[in-house]
This record gives structure tokens, sequence and C-alpha cells, in this order.
């Protein structure tokens, strides 16, 4: 069996995305993007520069679009790997049944950590199958067992549904490390966008669990910051790649409609009084992300509060990309966010 599996779309993007420099200035135009210094992925230009001439580049701010437009994508960006055993299950939540997908490498240790994984999408959007690629990957690299969570999403479930979830899913992992073959005690969160935000919220929120508080916490390009939207990559790049100012301002509308949960530390976790003696840290940035100042804000902070923390700005990216495996190169990228989170989770053990 092969170890990668993609989609008829998935090969002829890659097909196409590898086709020499020149041809892609042809069509993206001889002109580098160029803000804050930093120099944009040429063929992330020119996605970006057919999305604008075929009307596709700007989020529609409506749900059902919006969903059904990550559905799309997620099926071409992410080539997925076939040496993983992925079960399905259905746990108790705050909710009723909380769907959870659990993946483990073939051939990991008998007892490996666990992760868990919380997936980006505004809080609006996503499901356990548009991070399929993502969470495959995770496991397959990190050897550590993986169990996503298929959180309630706004504007049904708003504030604070998703960290309930997050939350129940954390404490459940825990609790049954026996029956997914975990190494007990040994649980991270990390995940990506609106995922990262949530696993902020829940390294923080469980200090005050009945069960141990993560041993890493992954922040991909986390929303860190909701009340004010302050800090100076929301207006230098907060148009024209990708995810936009006015996107993020719909995506908060839908999961904190009431300005006052904006400022609580469930939802903007870098207003926390005290973030002392949290898990050991990656945050992974973009340098054409609106969220790019925030995420680094947060990492700042950690490190103040004497956090350990890994940071790393992939400078020409823009949001979304650990889930771009198309791109040349980005199976190598993400690969690399994997293998830093799997050295936290495997750390001193």
């Amino acid at each position: 069996m092969s170890e990668i599996r993609m989609s008829p779309a998935t090969r002829v993007a890659r097909r196409l995305l590898s086709l020499p420099d020149s041809v892609f200035w042809r069509l993206g135009g001889r002109r580098r993007t160029t803000r804050d210094g930093r120099v944009l992925n040429s063929r992330i230009q020119v996605l970006l520069a057919l999305g604008e001439r075929t009307g596709r580049a700007r989020l529609r701010m409506d749900v059902a679009a919006a969903r059904a437009n990550l559905k799309q994508v997620s099926r071409i960006g992410m080539p997925i790997i076939t040496s993983v055993h992925v079960v399905d299950w259905r746990i108790p939540g705050p909710g009723g049944e909380l769907p959870i997908r659990v993946y483990r490498r073939f051939g990991a240790a008998a007892t490996p950590p666990a992760i868990v994984y919380l997936h980006g999408g505004g809080w609006v959007t996503g499901d356990l199958d548009s991070h399929e690629g993502t969470c495959r990957l995770l496991a397959s690299v990190t050897g550590c067992v993986v169990v996503a969570v298929d959180y309630r999403l706004a504007p049904e479930h708003p504030f604070p549904a998703a960290v309930e979830d997050a939350v129940a899913a954390y404490v459940w992992v825990h609790r049954h490390a026996g029956e997914l073959s975990i190494e007990p005690g040994r649980v991270g969160v990390m995940g990506d966008s609106a995922g990262g935000n949530l696993s902020a919220v829940l390294a923080i929120e469980a200090r005050g669990l009945s069960v141990p508080p993560p041993v890493a916490q992954g922040l991909i390009y986390p929303a860190v910051e909701l009340e004010q939207l302050r800090f100076p990559s929301h207006q230098s790049v907060g148009s024209g790649f990708g995810l936009d100012r006015a996107a993020i301002e719909w995506f908060r509308s839908q999961y904190v409609p009431s300005p006052e949960d904006r400022r609580s530390p469930r939802v903007s976790p870098l207003l926390a009084a005290d973030l002392s003696g949290l898990a050991p840290a990656l945050v992974v940035t973009a340098g054409f992300d609106p969220l790019r100042d925030e995420g680094k804000a947060y990492a700042d902070a950690l490190t103040a509060a004497g956090v350990s923390v890994r940071y790393r700005c992939y400078d020409d990216m823009i949001h979304g990309f650990f889930g771009m495996g198309i791109l040349p190169g980005g199976m190598a990228i993400a690969s690399e966010i994997c293998q830093a989170m799997g050295e936290l989770m495997h750390a001193g053990r």
C-alpha cells in the first residue's frame, strides 16, 4: 500500500504548482508582493491572483457557503497518509454525543502520548473531515495518538459551547487512557486558527481540572485577542491574502456576539491575568496573516510568564498554510511543524 494517497484534484493541483517560476510570474504578474519586509510565496501569489480574477478570493459571509467552501478546499489541500489507523468514536459531551476521530500510526509505541486536536475554521466551519489530512500527518510524524474533536459550531452554538466541548474531550481522553492505549497522564493539545484559540484556552482552563494539565500546547496561527483586533498586521496584511479583517470580524460576530464576552480570557487568552505554569508551547505564525502579530505577542507573553516557547514565523506564507500540502515544500513545512510538536510531546520521557 502506498503511504500517500492523493485525489485526482490534489494530484493535478500539485503538478500545476510544480511548474517553473517563469510560468507562475506570467500568470500572477512579474512584480513580487511584499509587506512588512516580507516577500510572498510565488505560488500563493498566483493562487490569490487567480482567485481575484475568478471572484473566489473573498469569503462569502454566509454560514452554509463558508462551510461548503472549506469542505471543497480541504479535499484538495492535503495528500492523505495511509499508514495510519483511523477510528471514529462518540463520547459524552455537554451538548449530547460528541464525535471524535482517533488516529494511530501503524507501528507506533504500545502506549504513546496523545494529542487532542482542535480544528480551525473560525468556530463556524470545519469538522473531522476538513482536517483529516492534517491529523493523519500529525499522527504519522509524531508517533502520538491524535484525537480530533468535532466540537459544536457557531452560530448555532456560540461561545462557550466550543470551549466546553474541548474541555470535555480533553478530560475524557485522560480518563480513558486504557481504552485508547495511550500513556496515562501524557496528553497535549494542538489546533490551528480557531482551534489554536481553543487550544490556548484549554491549556489555561486545565489548571482547574481534575486531570493532569497538558504536557505541550501547539498553537498554529492562533486567534488570541478577539476584543479589539488591535495588532498592526490586521491592517498591513488585513486584505488580499485569503483571510481578511472583514472575515475575522464576521467569524467573531458568529462565535462571540457579545462584546462583553470578547474580553474574557476564555475567548481572548492573551488577556489572561496569569499565564505562568502553562505547558511548553509551540507557536507558529505566517508572515501574510492578519493574526501574525497577536500570535507573536502571545508567544512573548508566555515567555515573559516563564513558559518555554518555540516560536516560528513562516514569513512567505498565508493563513491556512498548515493545510496546504499541495504547495511545493508544503508537506515538508507541515511535517516540520508536526516534528516540533512531537519533540515537545516526547520531551523528558
